[in-house]
């Protein structure tokens, strides 16, 4: 199976050369598309030398400025239907997504269409240095959107996935209007009410070690409340209960 990680990146230069390294050294046949937001630390510049250093295997899409989360594996998919790429891969660059666990979610895509790497599962944890108030808000966000939307997959805001790119190309992007980490929760409601068969794998979610944090108060906010809005948007493909 070949597949093709998605790595959005913005200021990102100490993580993004090890989580490549990281990356290829699995026993995966394996391609890397870095999605740069215009990095003011030089990420971007960082990820041609990778180019060069890995001819065929690393590929940078550089854009201008910071787009957010959702336009850059948006954007990314599209580039990548145009190869013969058979899974896609959503992966963050600071290490919260251990690589190695890619190759156990390449093995459960083989029957089904999506895997979602799951903090929620048995087997699954967060990061053990979290503040149990920390870990409370993780769970309650993910339990708020699964209660609302009636989801079923126990994890549906991580952002460690691996899709079918059949799969992918079946599903309305167009449609899709989030522009913060709620997009995982929507393209969760999309594949589950479009009858994909989906599966989950235990993750370790750790905190990033490098690098500075992308989560804000209007990402959070944004989550809370756009969740009602996609149960809205997506009406006409619920599933009949």
């Amino acid at each position: 199976m070949k597949i093709t990680v998605i790595i959005p990146t913005y200021n990102e230069a100490e993580n993004l050369p090890k989580l490549v390294s990281a990356l290829f050294a699995l026993p995966l046949e394996l391609n890397i598309l870095v999605v740069d937001d215009n990095s003011p630390d030089g990420t971007g510049r960082i990820a041609d030398d990778l180019v060069k250093a890995h001819p065929g295997r690393v590929t940078t899409l550089h854009r201008v400025g910071k787009l957010g989360l959702s336009t850059a594996y948006l954007q990314g998919f599209n580039l990548l239907f145009k190869t013969d790429v058979d899974g896609i891969a959503q992966m963050d660059c600071d290490f919260s997504h251990d690589p190695l666990v890619l190759v156990e979610m390449a093995r459960r895509l083989e029957t089904c269409d999506v895997v979602l790497g799951s903090r929620y599962i048995p087997g699954g944890s967060t990061d053990i240095r979290w503040p149990l108030w920390r870990k409370a808000l993780s769970a309650w966000g993910n339990f708020y959107a699964r209660s609302i939307l009636k989801l079923p997959m126990r994890d549906v805001t991580g952002g460690y996935r691996l899709w079918r790119k059949s799969t992918l190309q079946s599903m309305p992007l167009k449609r899709v209007k989030s522009t913060g980490y709620i997009f995982m929760v929507e393209m969760a409601f999309l594949a589950y009410n479009l009858g994909f068969k989906i599966g989950e794998v235990p993750i370790y979610f750790a905190d990033r070690r490098w690098g500075k944090s992308k989560m804000s108060f209007r990402i959070q906010v944004e989550a809370a409340l756009r969740v009602w809005q996609v149960l809205w948007d997506y009406r006409d493909l619920q599933r009949k209960a």
